[in-house]
């Protein structure tokens, strides 16, 4: 592959983040407060996974007003439940979501080494673990699979 087909436009991409969320707020008749723009924005902006005390420094460093955990909590509640932002059980973090237009399933592959997160958006995973749970007398209402392993750039 060509150093080209690597390259990637950050800020556009952090931009487009915002623009939906934008977008999904207005639809949804939800208020996209700067709190919550700008923890969307710092969950975006280094495409790995990050924990709420890593934004309520990056917070501070920003030299936003001192904010409290609880306030930062409230606003990652608020962007999982529009759908923005998944939070990753097995590192106590959380990702901006690159497709929040939809609920979906939440099924990750995780390196275990650079930290890179990749969100898989297979609907044959997400029957099979429905009819898995269906085979054990139980209806599935959520799923979420993180798998933990070495992406190609760390084997």
């Amino acid at each position: 592959m060509t150093q080209a087909a690597h390259k990637h436009d950050h800020d556009k991409c952090i931009e487009q983040a915002l623009q939906t969320a934008r977008e999904i707020c207005d639809q949804r008749e939800t208020r996209f407060t700067p709190l919550r723009r700008s923890v969307l924005e710092l969950v975006w902006r280094g495409h790995k996974p990050v924990t709420a005390y890593e934004l309520l420094d990056m917070l501070s460093q920003q030299g936003k007003k001192r904010v409290a955990p609880p306030t930062v909590y409230r606003a990652l509640d608020f962007l999982i439940e529009e759908g923005l932002v998944h939070r990753l059980e097995s590192l106590n973090a959380f990702i901006g979501c690159p497709d929040p237009s939809h609920k979906h399933q939440g099924h990750f592959l995780i390196c275990r080494n650079c930290r890179t997160v990749k969100e898989v958006n297979d609907k044959g995973l997400h029957n099979k673990i429905a009819k898995v749970a269906e085979d054990n007398g139980y209806t599935c209402e959520h799923s979420m699979l993180e798998i933990m392993g070495l992406c190609d750039s760390c084997r």
